[in-house]
């Protein structure tokens, strides 16, 4: 099963090597296009990293999970005090 990050992997090269060869192709010098489609890659790393960046599940994610009671257990902040 392929995910974001999966895409965002395949894209990098891509987004380098398509875009300068296309704004080679339109006439740009190569010095030129190199910069501007290793910026469209950055900003595709940087999209993956900042605005959708990976996370580890929340804590009512993790009590979900820990079963019914989870809820009436004391928060070992609580145990911690005695």
């Amino acid at each position: 099963m392929t995910g974001y990050y999966d895409y965002i992997l395949g894209l990098i090269p891509l987004a380098l090597l398509g875009i300068t060869g296309t704004l080679t192709v339109a006439g740009l010098q190569l010095t030129t296009a190199v910069p501007m489609a290793a910026g469209v890659a950055a900003l595709l790393t940087g999209h993956a990293l900042f605005v959708n960046g990976p996370s580890s599940p929340s804590p009512s994610r993790l009590n979900e999970h820990a079963g019914p009671n989870a809820a009436d257990a004391p928060s070992p902040s609580v145990l911690d005090a005695d």
